[in-house]
């Protein structure tokens, strides 16, 4: 006998089920939208994953990209780690790291407190965010022409008496910190933009109440400015640490890895091993390498943010 579902029927069925369970009844939308998130689904399978997974596999071979890869286990990740070379590249990118974090956020951070409620702030802030049009590449050529030996810089040390001027692109490690200097013209700008956005969106009643309260200065800042900027930090944060481990097109154009292999970060040793000196095994295994520490890194940071908001 067929049963006839009427609109009374389906709501009495409706406040009978469990709260707790949803539907599964299918709508007539899913399989448009499952048509509509099929492209960039097979996108991301065909450009991220696929290759991640041949690099991973190639990690673990003998390849000089001729023939057929040769199976040898953990021998990339073994002769990796035993190359002082690597370990010296490790280290920069550390210092990388710290200078970026350091530099263009907190540089960036002073210039959007300095210039938030200034008439014609914006006008302040534009020069320090022309570099960032700039490539990284030609950050690096416009770097070295003033650091180089008689330079732009040494040129005007001269003028004022000093004509012994440090070796800036020579002497590890005052490359990698000019060179972090370099980067951070470039990004200083973007991170004030993002600081000024921030502080623009809270809420003028905090404020004017706690100015009423006696909070100016410093304890302004800690108080109120810096605890409503937190999960702004988090994402300007977040991604000066996953920029500052993949650095590469500064260092290439600047010293290229040297004097000798001085001043290579994770991401330039990756390249020479890789396409100069044709050891697809190794160059894969320090991808992976840089890889599992660029996700373990923002996976530890973003927790970390994530605990600190749910305990305030």
């Amino acid at each position: 006998m067929a049963v006839l579902h009427t609109p009374e029927r389906e709501r009495t069925e409706a406040s009978t089920r469990s709260p707790g369970r949803p539907s599964r009844r299918r709508t007539p939308y899913q399989g448009s939208a499952r048509g509509f998130i099929a492209p960039g689904v097979f996108l991301v399978a065909v450009l991220l994953y696929l290759p991640l997974l041949w690099t991973t596999f190639l990690s673990f071979t003998e390849y000089n990209g001729l023939g057929d890869p040769e199976w040898v286990g953990i021998d990339n990740y073994i002769e990796m780690f035993e190359d002082p070379a690597f370990v010296g590249s490790l280290l920069n990118t550390l210092l990388w790291v710290i200078g970026t974090l350091l530099i263009p956020v907190g540089v960036g951070l002073m210039i959007a407190l300095l210039t938030w409620n200034l008439p014609g702030g914006v006008w302040l802030r534009l020069p320090f965010l022309i570099p960032y049009a700039v490539s990284g590449i030609g950050v690096g050529v416009i770097w070295s022409f003033i650091l180089s030996a008689n330079g732009a810089l040494d040129q005007a040390l001269e003028a004022v008496g000093i004509v012994d001027p440090p070796r800036w692109l020579l002497d590890a490690p005052l490359n990698t910190i000019v060179m972090i200097l370099a980067a951070s013209w470039q990004g200083v700008g973007v991170n004030a933009l993002l600081f000024t956005i921030g502080l623009q969106s809270i809420p003028k009643e905090p404020l004017e109440a706690a100015r009423v309260d006696g909070a100016t200065g410093l304890r302004l800042f800690g108080s109120i400015l810096w605890p409503m900027l937190r999960p702004l930090t988090a994402v300007v944060v977040g991604l000066s640490i996953v920029a500052s481990l993949k650095t590469f097109d500064i260092v290439l154009s600047m010293t290229r890895g040297g004097p000798g292999r001085a001043s290579e970060t994770l991401a330039l040793t990756m390249y020479r091993e890789t396409f100069v000196n044709s050891d697809y095994g190794l160059g894969s295994a320090i991808a992976v390498f840089l890889s599992v520490v660029t996700l373990v890194a923002s996976v530890l940071y973003l927790r970390q943010q994530l605990s600190q908001k749910h305990e305030m």
